[in-house]
């Protein structure tokens, strides 16, 4: 009874952390998307610097959540709680 628990706790735990991996991501992306518009409106001839700039920003961003999905399935699946 107390694995299964310890196990439920991992699982929840690991999907709250993919979960708001994600949202912050979600909102990283949203923002420098954003940013990015605001600049190519200001400035519209340093179109193809910006647009390079904004997707390596977003790719780093969007490596964030997949980082903390794999360290989650790790734990999960390798739980150093269980005996």
């Amino acid at each position: 009874m107390e694995q299964a628990i310890i196990i439920a706790a991992s699982v929840i735990a690991a999907a709250v952390v993919v979960g708001l991996a994600a949202f912050g991501a979600a909102t990283g992306d949203g923002q420098v998307t954003a940013k990015a518009i605001e600049s190519i409106a200001r400035q519209p001839e340093a179109k193809n610097s910006i647009m390079v700039t904004m997707l390596i920003s977003v790719g780093l961003i969007e490596s964030i959540p997949i980082i903390a999905a794999v360290i989650a399935i790790v734990l999960v699946f390798s739980n150093p709680f269980l005996k």
